[in-house]
């Protein structure tokens, strides 16, 4: 296949459940979670209400800081979509980066912020 072919979602949603933090053999930290998803969005020039849940993983920081995220955090996940398992074609959200859209005081963000003055 090309490397040319694009595989990147971006969606914003509602931490509302987590897996317990595991590990690979590797020792890298890895999460499983689920987002809730509402939005408005326009298709054929009509709007459309949108609310879905999507499954999602997280490995190594990403994975840490999404254990330590309250549920209920609003965050925006970028990533890709791949299949569960060889045996499971259910699609899977894998974060590559998360930003957190509420509650930046309490220092969990994956982007630095800029020095206030």
């Amino acid at each position: 296949m090309s490397a040319s072919i694009c595989n990147q979602v971006c969606i914003g949603g509602e931490l509302i459940e987590r897996e317990a933090l595991r590990y690979t053999p590797a020792g890298a930290p890895v999460l499983g979670f689920r987002l809730r998803h509402a939005s408005e969005q326009i298709e054929a020039g009509a709007p459309r209400r949108v609310e879905c849940e999507i499954q999602a993983l997280a490995l190594g920081p990403i994975g840490q800081m999404m254990a330590a995220a309250p549920l209920g955090s609003a965050v925006k996940a970028t990533g890709f979509l791949a299949p569960k398992s060889l045996r499971n074609g259910q699609l899977r959200l894998h974060v590559t980066n998360i930003e957190f859209l509420e509650g930046r005081e309490n220092g969990i963000q994956t982007e630095e912020t800029s020095e206030q003055g």
